[in-house]
């Protein structure tokens, strides 16, 4: 490991010595609010909101309930089979529209600079060429770099946001309609821009886009569309929406609806169930059959044929009936696939290890200058690519015997498409009759077209052609993802394996012997191990790559490799997608904690500082309370200030037929003076002097069992009011941190609502005399609430009360202080769930979980400091 210092540090998930030894504990980091960096590794940011995805049951939506029965509930589910149908039509037209105006403005492209290139290669003029094709490449760019600007969240293939919006996390601005357009007119002008970036990643996150906006019939954007539309007004509905729109922007790509269905379960959703999943896979049928009918019509001329399921299609491999002996692949070629998958998984490590240094790069140098400087990069990488596509094309590549184009394939192999699709798109430039530029062919063309030509072409690549390809276009492509354009990964990554797999085939044939092997097929493989290992994806990615060969007998080599790929890749670091959600300080949730994990406990992660409201509150507290903190929930809870010193007297609390050891009770002062005692070392005063603090002597017992009159309390109407003291230097630990009787959960935008609507009384009134909300009036300004720096102060009356009873959720999902980390995890990213109170076995809150307190980073923080305690 000591040979991991210095220059030779690498990119290995195992290789952890770079940096400096931090000289605080995790705990104390924690606590000041510092990130741990190793080997500049990124922690988890607490700015992220979460998405709440379980329901709040207060007295408005019991109300909305009350009125509800079994018409009305079959309207509803009637009325979400109608938007998914819409969701999945609209994200169909979507990518009709990026496919035409690509397809339009990459032939006036390659069609002029062609026709200059085969004039000038006899006058002697290819510098002008040159100049033409810059023209149109650095034009389409500097547009595609200007929407970015607009709306920044558009860069990018916009997956790993969409992955962490299903997984429950915020991201802001990912899901505007300013975002969908800037979307799809920058990887529009993107991809015309001949950068090495493809049009399928952006639409699944179109898709989604489409999905979360649709549902609302209004938009932020244009605020002059206000639809009266009452349903789907909360998270729980809109992640559902997210979900099938993502699903449909996978369809409308590849033409591989259930691929796209299995994309949303695997790529994040954490909450699944039967009647998600039919309406997830109607929605993504919806879209590839909308683009199917439209581009069959539009390109072929038969409306209604359904000739082209997705904007990108492999083709059909399929032998000819004339040769018996032709086979797509053999047993034997099994451990030459699997050898595939191992190499696709390195160079997908190798290519997510360098990405992530050049996303680190930009992050420290080009992100914090002028936004014009991200331009002039976009700039920079597209000057540098079309020199180089030019250069290749007409310099290093070699003049092969053009094949003969009654068939396609490696002389058995017949495309479903006419063979003029695979031929039209040979380039023979400088190369006599009857032979074609192979460099040309696959660098002057739409990438989707070279893909083709390595799967199907029946002429040969030289193998060093084919390295050569293999080793520009690997470097380039990383080069360009991380950009200021909108960009996706999967057309590259296909493109790049394909050349590997092309590249592996040559060498078996012509060096090997072995003359059974089939290019195409090999093609194939290779570009499923290298894109399996950039994105680390297996079960869609699978079913996704059959759909678009439209062959099954592909479905075990295919699974075998991008298993091995993922397998192999994992070793070294995470997918491309999961570095960039790290890169953000995104919150991600996995799908379950490491095994180790369990020996944590709630109470080793949970916060125990509480911020809470009383269920009776004056405005003035409400108003400093919100102004004051971020919290995005609350809870509603009750002091017992004269009973809190007797509450634990003895060594035993009896009630009925409970028996509690008194050290079995947790308690928040308690665990803050555990916390404070394990940090002695840590530079604050204040904390020093907790740990300094002696517990109060404890008072002789009395005869009444004051256990079992808290547990009746509980069931009295609450406390009307309680007196305003703040926290004072000289309270005892037990002071500041007093029991609290735990009654519900009220969220910030609750609050914020309350106060706008003016619903309080007076103290001088009854809590009865307070205005009602309904669950639409409640719901009206979702998604974005006011916020509270917003609100006019003027025109509240400070010493008025707010009874929040009515509108907190009094039954929220909690845990106990002794609950394994893994239970509260699994509850946690199974439901949904934004806020997770831990309450004792007496009814009194403790601490919350947060998303933030169940990261890896977070947990493994606590995990060495429980060591470190032992």
């Amino acid at each position: 490991m000591a040979g991991c210092r210095g220059s030779l540090c690498c990119c290995c998930r195992w290789c952890c010595c770079c940096g400096e030894r931090e000289t605080r504990t995790p705990e104390e980091l924690t606590i000041l609010g510092e990130t741990q960096e190793e080997e500049d590794e990124i922690l988890p940011r607490k700015d992220y909101e979460s998405l709440d995805y379980d329901r709040c049951i207060n007295d408005p939506y019991l109300e909305v309930l009350e009125t509800m029965d079994n018409k009305k509930g079959r309207r509803y589910e009637a009325v979400k089979w109608m938007v998914v149908f819409a969701i999945g039509v609209c994200t169909g037209l979507v990518g009709l529209f990026v496919d035409f105006f690509v397809r339009l403005f990459t032939q006036l492209k390659f069609g002029v600079v062609q026709t200059s290139v085969e004039e000038c290669s006899q006058k002697g003029c290819l510098a002008l060429s040159l100049l033409e094709l810059l023209g149109f490449n650095l034009t389409f760019v500097f547009l595609a770099s200007l929407l970015v600007l607009i709306e920044p969240v558009a860069a990018g293939s916009g997956i790993p946001e969409i992955k962490c919006y299903l997984n429950g996390v915020k991201v802001p601005g990912i899901v505007r309609l300013r975002t969908l357009l800037c979307k799809a007119f920058g990887v529009l002008f993107g991809v015309a821009g001949g950068l090495f970036v493809g049009k399928e990643g952006p639409m699944i996150h179109s898709g989604a886009v489409v999905g979360a906006g649709l549902p609302q019939f209004q938009s932020i954007s244009l605020r002059k569309i206000q639809l009266n539309f009452p349903y789907f007004r909360s998270d729980r509905d809109k992640r559902d929406f997210v979900s099938a729109g993502a699903a449909a922007g996978v369809a409308a790509a590849f033409g591989a609806p259930i691929g796209g269905t299995l994309f949303s379960l695997e790529e994040g959703s954490s909450f699944w169930n039967q009647g998600l999943t039919w309406k997830v896979l109607f929605c993504s049928m919806s879209a590839t059959f909308t683009l199917n009918f439209f581009r069959s019509g539009i390109q072929f001329g038969s409306w209604g044929s359904f000739q082209l399921p997705g904007l990108l299609n492999f083709g059909e491999f399929k032998c000819s009936d004339s040769d018996k002996k032709c086979h797509l692949w053999t047993a034997m070629d099994l451990g030459f696939f699997v050898v595939m998958g191992v190499i696709g998984g390195l160079l997908g490590a190798t290519f997510n290890c360098l990405n992530k240094r050049l996303a680190k790069y930009r992050m420290r140098n080009v992100h914090p200058k002028p936004k014009l400087v991200r331009v002039l990069e976009s700039l920079l990488v597209s000057l540098v690519t079309t020199v180089v596509v030019f250069v290749a094309s007409m310099v290093l590549g070699e003049c092969r015997q053009m094949s003969s184009s009654s068939q396609i394939g490696n002389g058995s192999f017949q495309l479903q498409v006419t063979s003029e699709d695979v031929n039209s798109s040979i380039k023979t430039f400088f190369c006599p009759n009857d032979t074609y530029n192979d460099m040309a062919t696959l660098f002057f063309n739409p990438q989707e077209s070279a893909i083709l030509q390595l799967f199907h072409q029946d002429g040969t690549f030289s193998p060093i052609t084919l390295a050569l390809f293999f080793i520009l276009y690997f470097l380039l492509a990383c080069w360009t993802y991380g950009i200021s354009v909108p960009s996706g990964l999967f057309v590259p990554s296909l493109l790049c394996g394909a050349a590997f797999g092309r590249l592996v085939a040559s060498v078996l044939k012509s060096y090997i012997g072995l003359g059974h092997i089939y290019s195409g097929t090999f093609a194939l493989i290779g570009a499923a191990a290298f894109l399996g290992g950039v994105v680390r994806m297996t079960i869609s990615l699978t079913v996704i790559l059959i759909e678009s060969t439209n062959e099954i007998t592909y479905g075990l080599p295919i699974m075998i490799t991008l298993m091995v790929a993922k397998w192999t890749g994992d070793f070294f670091n995470k997918g491309i997608y999961d570095i960039h959600v790290g890169l953000r300080g995104v919150p991600l949730l996995e799908w379950e904690t490491e095994v180790e994990m369990d020996k944590l406990r709630a109470s080793d992660i949970m916060e125990p500082n509480l911020t809470y409201v009383y269920p009776h509150t004056r405005i003035q507290s409400l108003v400093s309370i919100l102004r004051t903190t971020v919290h995005h929930a609350f809870p509603v809870v009750t002091e017992n200030r004269g009973n809190e010193k007797e509450f634990m007297k003895g060594n035993q609390l009896i009630s009925n037929n409970i028996k509690f050891k008194k050290s079995s009770i947790l308690t928040r002062a308690g665990e803050q003076r555990k916390r404070s005692q394990s940090m002695k070392s840590y530079p604050s005063s204040e904390l020093r002097n907790m740990c300094d603090e002696h517990a109060a002597p404890e008072e002789p017992a009395e005869k009444e069992d004051l256990l079992q009159q808290m547990l009746e309390r509980r069931y009295t109407p609450y406390p009307n009011l309680y007196p305003d003291q703040s926290p004072s230097e000289d309270w005892t630990m037990e002071e500041r941190f007093r029991p609290l009787t735990f009654h519900g959960l009220v969220l910030r935008s609750q609050l914020v609502t309350l106060l706008v609507r003016g619903v309080c009384y007076s103290e001088s009134q009854s809590s009865a005399s307070q205005p009602r909300l309904s669950y639409a009036e409640m719901a009206e300004d979702y998604p974005r609430y006011p916020d509270i720096h917003d609100l006019d102060l003027t025109l509240l009356n400070p010493r008025m009360i707010v009874d929040v009873t009515p509108y907190m959720n009094p039954s929220p999902f909690t845990v106990s202080p002794n609950t394994h980390v893994s239970q509260v995890f699994n509850l946690f990213r199974t439901m949904g769930l934004r806020h997770l109170p831990v309450v004792n076995a007496v009814g009194e809150i403790v601490g919350i979980i947060t998303r933030h307190n169940l990261t890896h980073e977070f947990l493994q923080a606590r995990l060495r400091q429980h060591f470190q305690t032992l």
